[in-house]
């Protein structure tokens, strides 16, 4: 809620101490996107995955993704509507619309139902209204916790929920074994990029699409 008020104090405009730190965030992937890597992965987690949003459709508008390492963008219990159904947000909803058709990087969504303080399996382009018909991003999958958590863990955790908000960085004590399950640190610290890591895992099949925003408009 705390988050929610800042947001809203400016009807979802970025004020400028933010816009700064944004840059300076910018700045710092930019300069990874020159090194010898194969990847360049960024995280997104609860209102960074908004602030991501803004600052990798900046990053490719500038020009400087699609020359060197790989970029890959993860949000996890995202919370994009929060900001993107207020009514200056428009930054934000054609920073949703471009980053949503961009090939010069990987968009992987992740969230999970049981996550009472996301919007969970809702597609952040579709329901907030901006999706283009070129939409290729984000790819939304849920982290399902009631099964990729252990049942003993999983009722000592389903009622906390601030806790599992966080879960999504955390490890998973009961995973089915499949190559493309969602493993925090195995998509991190593993050898495989983000891409390769989903790669022929279908999308949830729950996952929401409806637009129900009434501010739609992008500038």
């Amino acid at each position: 809620m705390h988050d929610y008020a800042y947001s809203a104090q400016a009807g979802g405009a970025n004020p400028p101490e933010l816009e700064a730190r944004m840059t300076a965030f910018r700045q710092t992937i930019a300069a990874a996107l020159t090194g010898d890597y194969d990847e360049v992965l960024v995280v997104g987690h609860s209102s960074g995955a908004h602030l991501a949003v803004s600052i990798l459709a900046d990053l490719i508008r500038e020009g400087r993704a699609g020359r060197g390492p790989a970029l890959s963008f993860l949000s996890l219990g995202q919370v994009v509507p929060m900001v993107s159904y207020l009514p200056k947000a428009h930054r934000l909803r054609r920073d949703l619309q471009d980053l949503s058709r961009s090939p010069a990087l990987t968009w992987v969504d992740v969230t999970a139902p049981g996550d009472g303080c996301a919007f969970a399996l809702c597609d952040p382009v579709r329901v907030t209204g901006v999706a283009p018909e070129d939409q290729l991003w984000p790819l939304i999958y849920s982290a399902a916790f009631s099964q990729t958590l252990r049942p003993s863990t999983w009722a000592q955790v389903k009622r906390r929920y601030f806790r599992l908000h966080f879960q999504y960085l955390c490890a998973f004590d009961n995973l089915p074994g499949q190559p493309w399950d969602y493993d925090y640190f195995r998509i991190t610290a593993g050898p495989r990029r983000l891409a390769d890591h989903f790669a022929g895992r279908p999308q949830s099949k729950s996952r929401i699409t409806l637009a129900a925003n009434r501010f739609t408009g992008l500038s």
